[in-house]
Order: structure tokens, then C-alpha cells, then sequence
């Protein structure tokens, strides 16, 4: 493989105590000597950990690099292929083949017409929340039932369903559920699931996943389609607004400023989801040995794409790991970038553009209710970094 101008031996790794925010130090370390780093997986095997922008976004796009799951070249046995109709850990033309009936569905037009009904949910969560009276969590009364709401009525859950169906999903995207568990609620998911898509078959309704069934995907091919949708339109639009909430809150003249001018809120969001970068990583594997920032990628080699690190690179941002809500330089990769851009990202930007400023405007004096030390973040292990609690306080 070559030297390396600075090896990092294993992820994750934890962040520094009072930087919720910012990558892992080791990380932004690798980062400072270079852009692409020599790296060890958790299972002993050699590879790369890309932490450049501009390198992250070339592997993205480049078809020479794979997504598939049986491909990753991580542990000492072989991995399987994703299941059907998981089209993130898939290549063209499976990949297209699950993604293409999904694009209509979620344009920004499309996302767009779904704002009235964001910002009754929305409103609703907040009604609750200030009669309940403070502290609260901002995580379980705000953060996580705005888009888990909406993306249940996407996939047409029945509302008596929702709250066992929520917790099976958390169970195996919090990243401390144990073993057996964490089976448990994964199979007890695609249980429910499999009765979803047969409903939907038998009695369509007003939804995504009735749509679907009249095309020519198999239930088991839909069963993967919408787990991937729910994990995707779930966790991450939830972290990135509890731990956004919690980031302006410890930025007192950013707050001010996003309170002060509502035309702020498109670019704010943007910033956030630059500054924050919840889904932290992803991975590729060489198809092909492939010259990169000076390497050599040999053939059959997993790389990490460190988003989070090429977030804040200094490279591309002026000042970034400086929350900027007025940030001239935009074109982050919190979506991820190429084929496998994230699906959902219109109607995340919609979430966060109207729970924002609703939840701001409406406890003006919205305060956190322990230090910010004592936040409890969410492990690091865990794909997606965010507070596993919020508790916040206001002048009721």
C-alpha cells in the first residue's frame, strides 16, 4: 500500500470533551497532513480514510469505486450482498432499478406541497410541548416525532401503529442496542414491514408505498425500499435538529441573528448541515486499482469518505469550524454527492427550514437545562452522530 503521511489506526474514535460538534480530533489530524490518510478497519484490514473535499466528492462520483456491501473489504470473512431493495449498498444498474421509481416522488415541487402539512405537525409538537411546561427533552417531544410523523404518513402507517413501529426502528439505529436485541428489532421491523406491503397491495391508499406496488418490485424488494426510506427520513433529519438547536444555543449571536432575520433560514440550514455533518461517513471499494491525492488504491481496497471531516475542510471553507449562519462558500456534502445522493434531501430541508424557526419563535427564551457538558451524545459507533437526550428549559 505505501507510506502514509499520517496512519490512523482504528475508528471511531471519540470526540474531544466539550466539542460535540466538531469531527474527532484524530481525524481532523489526518486531515491536516493531507488529504487521504492510511487507515485500519475495525476488522484488521488495511485501507483509506479520505478526509479532503475535494477527494471525497471525486470517489463519490467516480464509477471505478462500488457501493455494494459484499464488496467491503472490512472484516476477515466475506460480507453478503444487501438485501433486495436496498439500493444504498448497491451499484447500476440495481441500484437505478430502486432508485429511479423513488426520483419523481421526491422532487422539490413535490416536497414543497408538503409544507402546510409539516408545519401543522410541527405546530401540534410545540402545542404539546409548551403545555406539558418546561424542562423537556427537545429530542423525544420535538426532534424525533416531527419526521417521524411525516415520513410514516409518507409510507401510509397507520397512526395506531406509529409509536410501537418508532421504537423498533430506534432500537437498531441507536447504536447501544445489544446483539440479540438488536436482532429482535430488526427482524420484528421487516415482520412488520412485510404486513405493511401486503396491506398496501391488498387496499392501497394515498401514499409513497401504495404507489410502489403497482410497479413491477417484489414485497420483499418494497420491505428493503422502505426500511431504507424510514432510517434515512428519520434519524438523520431528527439529529440534525436536536443537535442544531443545541449548536445555536451555544452560539448565542448566530441564534440572534437566525431570530432576527427569518431570510436568514434557507442559508442557516445549509450551514448546519455542513457544520454538523450527522451521517459522518461512508464507505467505497476500489474496483480497480485507482492513483488518488498521490496513493495508489489497489483494487479490491475499502476507503472511509470521512464527510464530516470534508465538511471542515480548510481547503474549501474559509474559517470551518466557525458556525457561520451567513456562510458565503455553500456546496457541502451532507447529502453526499454523485448517484447515491441522498433521495430524501428536499424534504429534510423542508423539515428543518420549518421546525427551525417555529420552535426558536416560539420559546424565545429556549435555554438548555443542564451544562453543555452534560449533554449525553450519542456513541460514537453509531452511524449518525447525535444527543441522545436535550433537555431544555424556557420562561413559561
Amino acid at each position: 500500500m505505501g507510506e502514509s503521511p499520517h496512519a490512523v489506526t482504528s475508528l471511531p474514535t471519540a470526540r474531544q470533551a466539550g466539542c460535540p460538534f466538531d469531527p474527532p480530533a484524530e481525524l481532523i489530524e489526518a486531515r491536516r497532513h493531507g488529504p487521504i490518510s492510511g487507515f485500519t478497519h475495525p476488522g484488521g484490514k488495511p485501507g483509506w480514510l479520505i478526509t479532503g473535499y475535494d477527494l471525497v466528492r471525486s470517489v463519490l462520483a467516480d464509477p471505478r469505486f462500488s457501493s455494494r456491501k459484499e464488496l467491503m473489504n472490512v472484516v476477515d470473512f466475506e460480507l453478503p450482498p444487501a438485501p433486495p431493495g436496498e439500493f444504498l449498498l448497491m451499484d447500476e444498474p440495481q441500484h437505478g432499478r430502486y432508485r429511479k421509481p423513488l426520483v419523481g416522488k421526491f422532487t422539490a415541487r413535490r416536497m414543497r406541497l408538503l409544507t402546510e402539512r409539516i408545519e401543522q405537525i410541527t405546530t401540534d409538537c410545540l402545542d404539546a410541548m409548551e403545555q406539558a411546561g418546561p424542562p423537556a427533552d427537545l429530542v423525544t417531544a420535538f426532534a424525533k416525532p416531527v419526521p417521524a410523523i411525516i415520513i410514516c404518513e409518507l409510507l401510509g402507517v397507520p397512526y395506531e401503529e406509529r409509536g410501537s413501529f418508532q421504537a423498533q426502528i430506534e432500537t437498531f439505529l441507536n447504536g447501544e442496542t445489544g446483539e440479540e436485541e438488536l436482532m429482535a428489532a430488526y427482524t420484528a421491523t421487516q415482520q412488520y414491514l412485510a404486513h405493511l406491503v401486503a396491506a398496501k397491495r391488498a387496499h392501497p391508499t394515498d401514499d409513497l408505498l401504495s404507489d410502489l406496488t403497482n410497479s413491477d418490485l417484489t414485497a420483499e424488494e418494497l420491505q428493503g425500499i422502505a426500511l431504507i426510506l424510514l432510517s434515512a427520513g428519520f434519524d438523520t433529519t431528527a439529529n440534525t435538529l436536536a443537535l442544531g438547536t443545541f449548536a445555536l444555543l451555544q452560539n448565542p449571536t448566530q441564534l440572534a441573528a437566525l431570530r432576527a432575520d427569518p431570510a436568514l433560514t434557507d442559508r442557516a440550514v445549509e450551514e448546519l448541515l455542513r457544520y454538523l455533518s450527522v451521517a459522518k461517513s461512508f464507505m467505497r471499494t476500489a474496483l480497480e486499482d485507482v492513483e488518488l491525492g498521490g496513493r495508489t488504491i489497489e483494487a479490491g481496497t475499502t476507503v472511509v469518505l470521512s464527510y464530516n471531516t470534508a465538511n471542515r475542510d480548510p481547503e474549501r471553507f474559509t474559517d470551518p469550524h466557525v458556525l457561520d449562519l451567513r456562510r458565503q462558500d455553500g456546496g457541502h456534502l451532507a447529502f453526499g454527492h454523485g448517484v447515491h445522493q441522498c433521495l430524501g434531501q428536499q424534504l429534510a430541508r423542508i423539515e428543518l427550514r420549518v421546525a427551525l424557526p417555529a420552535l426558536l419563535n416560539r420559546f424565545p427564551t429556549l435555554r438548555l437545562a443542564v451544562p453543555a457538558a452534560e449533554v449525553d451524545l450519542r456513541p460514537e459507533i453509531a452511524d449518525i452522530h447525535g444527543v441522545k437526550s436535550l433537555p431544555v428549559a424556557w420562561d413559561a
